[in-house]
């Protein structure tokens, strides 16, 4: 009802309800493709025609409602700003294992297994473990040879010559095949042949794949078993390209899980594809993510957000990394001054360098901005209403260009300035009073911006 009485006032009073700069020239409103140098009737419908606004000073179009209509059309104004805002990017994405902290045990060599430890898939192991015993001819026949070896490179006094090829050459073979150290100085010191190895653990965690049965035989390198360490995981997200000028290395991510509701984890990005998918318009991003308490299982489909503070040219400002060092290789070591990668031991470059499109926090300035009520936005171009200062009611419409929304605000990349008063309310029912009059306005570009 407040929209048909504003159009009834607007009808009323619809002399009165635009003011022109210029009226030299007339139309229709109707048929705004009518423009007549002087006043008087629509030659297609009969309407009288209604002066048209003149653009010649590079403004647009300037609309002045009464108070009445005003009123009606609930016009609340705000002031363009400066200031920094927070845009927030929206992902989803499924937990996955961490690729580094996973561990598969081949077979080196053919044999049998005659002991099993790990029976099902899922059981949890500690590094070191033992997982199974196995029989292997080659085994003995290697021991033998150790044996050999010995025996023949001790010198009078008893004591080994350790650099003697054949000792060296059988040693660097037992170890190849997995025989720790301790139980190679055991079979020396007894001096007899073990009939089994022992298939230990590498790393501790979760046994994900176990193919091993009980007295099967096996081939070289026939896969045994995968084990995947779950103290840490990957969180892999899709993101939309357009948001990708708000992400880097290091930022952090709070994501939840279907299984936890009411609870939010957190984590941060250590990689961004360089790759786009074509299918998705998406970029893959991995957030490395704490879970040391195993309450997260890869496989879980989570909802994420990142923050973002942006700054005047739209790009978001690195606060996290002010004055930290990152390594190249591994992103997620992050430290507070120079040193080496703890993974890789490359040398820490300074966070700055990998900012990946992100501004450094010293040299950000704070952009300007309006709410996110208040542009018209038509595919391209983006229409804006300001109030003239000392004019009340009048309104002067705008195309303005803009870097994108963050959170309840768009950045202004050009077309306003600082202390200028935009309609936040009510601007649509302005824009509808200009296409009466037939007047440049969301829906009618300027001819010459057309």
């Amino acid at each position: 009802m407040r929209v048909v009485a504003f159009f009834i006032a607007l009808a009323v009073s619809l002399p009165l309800c635009v003011a022109v700069a210029s009226t030299a020239v007339w139309t229709c409103s109707m048929h705004p493709q009518i423009k007549l140098p002087a006043p008087g009737k629509c030659p297609i419908c009969g309407m009288a025609l209604i002066p048209l606004a003149d653009e010649s000073s590079g403004g647009g179009a300037v609309v002045t409602l009464s108070e009445e209509a005003r009123k009606l059309a609930e016009v609340a104004v705000a002031p363009v700003e400066r200031k920094f805002v927070e845009a927030d990017i929206r992902m989803v994405g499924k937990i996955a294992f961490d690729e580094t902290r996973t561990a598969v045990i081949t077979a080196r060599f053919p044999g049998r297994i005659d002991a099993l430890f790990v029976n099902y898939t899922g059981e949890k192991v500690g590094k070191g473990d033992h997982l199974a015993e196995v029989y292997s001819p080659e085994l003995l026949l290697a021991q033998r040879e150790l044996l050999l070896a010995i025996k023949s490179a001790k010198k009078k006094d008893d004591k080994v010559d350790s650099g003697q090829p054949l000792l060296r050459s059988v040693l660097t073979r037992l170890r190849r095949w997995g025989f720790p150290d301790k139980q190679i100085e055991g079979i020396i010191q007894k001096g007899v042949i073990s009939e089994r190895l022992v298939l230990y653990a590498p790393i501790g965690g979760v046994v994900t794949e176990k193919r091993a049965v009980l007295g099967m035989y096996f081939a070289e390198q026939d896969k045994l078993f995968t084990i995947a360490d779950l103290s840490r995981l990957w969180l892999n997200l899709d993101v939309y390209e357009s948001d990708l000028k708000w992400l880097w290395f290091g930022q952090e991510v709070v994501f939840e899980a279907e299984a936890y509701p009411s609870e939010t984890f957190k984590g941060s990005i250590v990689f961004i594809s360089p790759v786009l998918d074509d299918a998705t318009r998406t970029v893959a991003v991995r957030v490395d993510v704490d879970n040391q308490d195993g309450r997260l299982k890869p496989g879980m489909f989570v909802r994420a957000v990142a923050k973002a503070r942006v700054a005047a040219n739209g790009r978001a400002v690195a606060d996290s990394l002010k004055g930290k060092w990152i390594s190249p290789m591994h992103p997620e070591i992050i430290k507070d001054g120079p040193g080496f990668c703890d993974i890789c031991g490359m040398p820490l470059v300074p966070a700055e360098q990998l900012l990946a499109g992100a501004q450094d926090a010293a040299t950000a300035t704070a952009p300007l901005v309006i709410p996110d009520t208040a542009p018209l936005l038509t595919g391209k171009r983006a229409v804006v209403y300001v109030e003239l200062p000392g004019k009340p009611g009048s309104y002067e419409g705008r195309e303005v260009e803009l870097y994108g929304r963050a959170g309840d605000y768009y950045i202004v990349k050009s077309g306003l300035k600082e202390g200028e008063n935009v309609v936040v309310n009510g601007n649509f029912k302005i824009d509808s009073a200009a296409q009466i009059r037939g007047i440049p306005s969301m829906m009618a570009p300027s001819p010459a911006k057309q």
